[in-house]
């Protein structure tokens, strides 16, 4: 199982498309800064030396489109590159327009921010160590900032050192949030697409059955022609043939597939699982649970006329065997599973005799990527090559999230002293455990044609 920091398996790559449009739109905004301060307002700019700047921006962009397609995905590192070259474009701009004083030396925070949301922290921290640096420097060297009349305008120099201290702060504080935001995004991304993995994989064990006797049905003829050859083939032999074994164990088989399929075909047209009682549903997600070293106890209700009877639906089925193998991962020896209903509500509690939840993550339990598991435990129950979402949190958010779309509230939390150990409890409202499966629509099509 994989701890910790091995939570991120995708590479953070960049679209180069996304990099030349938002540096287009930079040159267009400096260019047009540019001719306005100079034309506009009349203030002394080094024009050329800035149109030389700029143009060499455009120059990179020219060239990255006739070198790449516009579907060309950058790995991080050329991305980093091609940031960084951004920051020094705009650092050698502010040189010639007068250094931290300039009101736009703030835009050396966009490449910085564009990093945090798309590249990893690593490469977001060099970004970042490099747009500090080059404003460090921007306090010391620079041209005048452009004035009019030419008078130079002096500011002290406590102001220009507070202008870079906020750049500092902004550059460590935003760059912060937006990775934060962007990798809460990422990680909801991962774990839905986790989802979407089970519930298919789910779906598809469900259409096996419907599969399995389709298969009985077309096999049915074919394995009677060759029960009938077999036979006349072995009426036909005579006595002591030494091929006699073999075609006799050729018939045997062949009535031995035939009652195979028997049984399958046996089956009503309607599906006898499609319903099944709260209490078989229990058993079923326990059952594979058993054999652990952890006594796994069921209590159900004295009376049990009123049981409730739901769908056999995968995802219940799923989310309810996950809780439960959480719950076995981390007992001692036992864990209790009680189930209780009335005319409005159906309840499962689980409870085992473990250590509990983690008191630090107990809040965030059923987050993705957020994990109760020690981190001995995840270093040494192995297999992450395989499952890299193994042990992050996945499976309990999954579970949550499957569970809550059936309709059932779930409330996690340690048992209250002198017990210890977790307490997992959830809530359907009656009619919605007992609602009928909805098939899919392609399903519903097919049922119909």
């Amino acid at each position: 199982m994989s701890g910790l920091p091995r939570r991120h398996y995708r590479s953070r790559n960049v679209r180069l498309d996304t990099l030349v449009q938002l540096r287009w739109l930079a040159v267009v905004g400096q260019l047009t800064a540019v001719l306005a301060v100079h034309f506009g307002l009349e203030f002394d700019v080094a024009i050329l030396p800035c149109f030389v700047v700029i143009g060499l921006a455009a120059l990179l962009n020219i060239a990255l489109r006739i070198a790449f397609p516009d579907t060309q995905w950058l790995e991080p590192d050329r991305a980093a590159y091609l940031l960084g070259f951004d920051i020094a474009e705009l650092a050698v701009l502010l040189y010639l327009t007068g250094g931290l004083e300039n009101p736009f030396s703030f835009l050396l925070l966009g490449p910085v921010l564009i990093s945090a949301a798309a590249l990893p922290p690593r490469m977001t921290l060099l970004i970042g160590i490099f747009a500090v640096l080059c404003a460090t420097v921007l306090i010391f060297v620079h041209y005048e900032l452009p004035w009019e009349n030419g008078e130079p305008l002096v500011l002290p120099e406590t102001y220009v050192v507070g202008i870079w201290l906020s750049i500092l702060l902004a550059i460590g504080y935003i760059g912060v949030y937006t990775w934060q935001v962007a990798e809460e995004a990422r990680q909801l991304s991962d774990a839905l697409a986790a989802t979407e993995l089970v519930l298919a994989r789910e779906q598809h064990l469900s259409q096996l059955d419907g599969l399995a006797a389709a298969a009985a049905h077309e096999l049915g003829t074919p394995l009677a022609t060759i029960t009938v050859v077999v036979r006349e083939i072995e009426r036909a032999l005579e006595a002591g043939s030494p091929y006699a074994d073999d075609v006799k164990l050729l018939r045997e088989q062949a009535q031995r597939c035939r009652e195979i399929l028997s049984k399958i075909t046996e089956l009503p047209t309607a599906d006898p699982f499609d319903r099944v009682p709260l209490s078989a549903l229990i058993e079923e997600a326990v059952a594979p649970h058993r054999h652990f070293g952890v006594s796994v106890g069921v209590t159900l209700p004295p009376d049990r006329t009123s049981e409730p009877v739901g769908a056999r639906n995968p995802a219940i089925r799923y989310g309810l065997g996950n809780l439960i193998e959480n719950a076995v991962d981390f007992a001692n020896k036992r864990v209790e599973i009680f189930a209780d209903w009335n005319t409005d509500t159906v309840t499962i509690t689980i409870r085992d005799d473990g250590p509990g939840f983690a008191p630090e993550v107990v809040d965030r339990i059923g987050a993705p990527y957020v994990t109760h598991r020690p981190s001995e435990m995840l270093e040494t129950e192995g297999n992450a090559a395989e499952d890299p979402v193994f042990g992050l949190g996945l499976g309990l958010f999954i579970a949550k999230t499957l569970l809550e779309r059936n309709g059932a509230r779930l409330s996690l939390k340690n048992q209250a002293s002198p017990s210890h150990g977790a307490e997992v409890t959830l809530v359907w409202p009656r009619a919605d455990f007992e609602r009928p499966l909805v098939a899919a629509p392609l399903e519903r099509a097919a049922a119909v044609s």
